[in-house]
């Protein structure tokens, strides 16, 4: 069947679809169809090389070009972009509570989920990559957050395949890192981020205390009938990483009550927006692999909800501030989240699932030839900044980039300029 082609002003856009084993071991077992958008610039010289995108999550899908613009139109200059839909996500085979459900039980369902980790997203790259290309041809990847610790594991497991590697916010911890030791780290950047934001919006901590002594007498329900708790409002810190994630809870809070019969009660507005900041019922993938992501040889044990009680400030009360916590899964969002509800016995055996194979090899990385351009950014809530520049120091060449003046988000938020500075640090011009 000939590659779908669409034209949008800017960009030509080309389907393809690709078959991989779910078992890589298995290469003659079930078999997964995996979808990839290439992009490029009208009329570009076929010559170009390839530039393959690594989506965050884990379980988010390539962003959907709308014009010649941010980190896309920059590439188009110089690449040939694939928009990788990575396994389980986009228009690759889904993974979702619906689709789960035909797999069997909770340890059917599980055993699959094992197979949706970053060397397996790898190990299918370099099937795509030679059958677009040829096994001889080497092509270049960006990894933008989770799509970062992907790049880490490619250079590590096939760096034959690589032409030169750019990552941006999602440089992982590999020397033996548990996740307890990144979650020790991150709840000190949500702390810190907590700071800041009350200090831009000093009124919103009678908002949010408000918001929380309400929830905590009355129960109050989300459109899709799941509860809103105050531990799941506290989950919109989730957001904080980002350039704009104050201003968008600060504009949340600030409509959040209405006057009804019975007095102040939360606006539909505001229980209307809530879901949309946390609610994983589109994106199972990141809420039951989040941990995994950090697990080599052993069980992560919802190291996040563990972790939580080394941080006592955060438990809702009215003898200290309110606090909002960051991205972090816990075990009761499989009881709250109605889209993750189907998934709880899923969830708790992948949580004490010991025997995760390695992701990165350490001595193969300190060998590494491949160019590697890498931006860390000083204050990222998400990926720890010391363990980041950490991991740079043991990937042979890597060039870092670190820098205060752009969030997590810069790839989305200033991509034009931040790829343009990625790329220039690999033709030895900045």
């Amino acid at each position: 069947m000939p590659a779908l082609i669409h034209s949008i002003p800017g960009l030509t856009l080309t389907d393809h679809t690709f078959t991989v084993p779910l078992d890589h071991h298995r290469p003659k077992g079930e078999q997964l169809s995996i979808f990839a958008r290439e992009v490029s610039a009208p009329n570009a010289r076929p010559d170009l090389p390839s530039l393959v995108f690594f989506q965050g999550g884990p379980g988010g899908k390539s962003p959907r070009p709308l014009a010649a613009t941010g980190w896309i139109g920059r590439a188009v200059k110089e690449y040939r972009i694939l928009l990788l839909d990575q396994r389980g996500t986009g228009r690759s085979t889904p993974v979702t509570a619906q689709t789960l459900a035909w797999r069997g039980d909770a340890r059917a369902q599980a055993d699959y989920l094992k197979h949706f980790r970053a060397d397996s997203i790898v190990r299918d790259a370099e099937i795509i990559r030679k059958t677009l290309l040829g096994s001889d041809e080497r092509w270049s990847i960006l990894g933008q957050s989770y799509g970062g610790f992907c790049s880490t594991a490619y250079l590590s497991l096939a760096p034959e395949g690589l032409r030169e590697a750019y990552i941006t916010g999602g440089l992982p911890p590999v020397h033996h890192h548990d996740a307890d030791a990144v979650y020790r780290a991150t709840y000190k950047r949500v702390l810190g981020k907590n700071r800041r934001y009350f200090a831009r919006y000093p009124d919103d901590a009678d908002r949010a205390a408000a918001i929380l002594a309400h929830l905590a007498k009355k129960k109050a329900k989300l459109p899709d009938g799941s509860p809103l708790s105050p531990r799941r409002f506290q989950q919109l810190g989730g957001i904080f990483g980002a350039s704009d994630g104050f201003e968008q809870v600060h504009y949340l809070l600030e409509e959040a009550f209405v006057s009804g019969p019975r007095g102040l009660e939360l606006s539909d507005a505001f229980l209307a927006d809530v879901p949309q900041m946390v609610s994983f019922a589109d994106r199972p993938i990141y809420a039951i692999l989040q941990e995994a992501c950090y697990t080599q040889g052993a069980a992560s044990r919802w190291s996040a909800e563990r972790i939580r009680a080394e941080y006592p400030e955060f438990e809702p009360s009215p003898r200290h501030p309110p606090l909002f916590t960051g991205e972090m899964i816990y075990p009761w969002m499989f009881e709250e989240d109605r889209g993750l509800q189907p998934l709880r016995e899923t969830a708790e055996i992948l949580a004490q699932y010991e025997d995760w194979p390695a992701l990165y090899d350490v001595e193969r990385l300190r060998a590494n030839t491949v160019p590697v351009a890498a931006a860390v950014y000083y204050d990222d809530m998400y990926v720890e900044r010391v363990l980041s520049e950490e991991t740079a120091a043991t990937i042979a060449g890597c060039r870092t980039w670190v820098t205060s003046e752009y969030e997590h988000n810069a790839l989305r938020a200033s991509g034009e300029v931040v790829l343009g500075r990625l790329i220039a640090m690999l033709h030895g011009e900045a």
